[in-house]
């Protein structure tokens, strides 16, 4: 797993990460890769959800800081945004992190003859979950379905800013520091934290 993961976060392309390289590394052969884990692509799910407890560890450790730092009052919303987002944003900037890891992984479910080799981790939620409860404590007014909608779009506009970075870049101009995690997540945390805001009360007199 050790040697996938390398192999993983050095090669120029994901096509680059063959078997041969990673057996090669490891000083083992294809069929010990067959025997301990069914195949290349199961290889790579069970590497990838180990990169992920790593990545989903520093998301917790971001918001037990956030908990203790405003303790004894709830975390504050912006922090709570900031410890669920800037994990993968810093570790999609630096190239030195495991992220290639789950990039590839993104890009071997699509072109997948056996989806249902990912499912365990592509649609594994429980560590955004977590993040619900504390979400709950600044909009209670909201159900649980509206909070995950929210976390999804906060997701999303994540996601969307580090895939397709040029793209920002013509939408946004000079403007925007697109090269720095730490603007990046200040800007995903700007735009997220209206979301968790309660609505304006009608104004009684606006049908009158």
């Amino acid at each position: 797993m050790k040697a996938c993961e390398q192999v993983i976060c050095e090669a120029d392309h994901f096509d680059a990460a063959t078997l041969r390289k990673i057996t090669a590394r490891a000083n083992t052969t294809a069929s010990a890769v067959s025997y301990h884990f069914g195949g290349q692509e199961q290889l790579l799910v069970t590497v990838a959800e180990r990169v992920y407890q790593r990545l989903n560890a520093e998301r917790l450790s971001l918001l037990n800081r956030a908990l203790a730092k405003n303790a004894p009052k709830p975390p504050l919303l912006a922090d709570i945004i900031e410890a669920m987002v800037a994990p993968s944003v810093r570790w999609a900037l630096d190239p030195s992190s495991s992220h290639r890891v789950l990039a590839h992984l993104t890009q071997s479910a699509k072109s997948t003859q056996h989806p249902e080799i990912y499912h365990s981790i592509i649609f594994d939620v429980e560590h955004h979950r977590q993040f619900v409860p504390h979400f709950r404590t600044h909009a209670p007014w909201l159900s649980d379905a509206e909070i995950g909608w929210r976390i999804a779009c906060v997701l999303a506009i994540r996601s969307q800013v580090l895939s397709a970075r040029p793209r920002t870049r013509a939408l946004t101009g000079p403007d925007f520091a697109l090269d720095s995690a730490d603007a990046i997540v200040a800007h995903i945390v700007a735009v997220a934290v209206p979301m968790f805001s309660r609505p304006p009360e009608p104004s009684p007199h606006r049908n009158s």
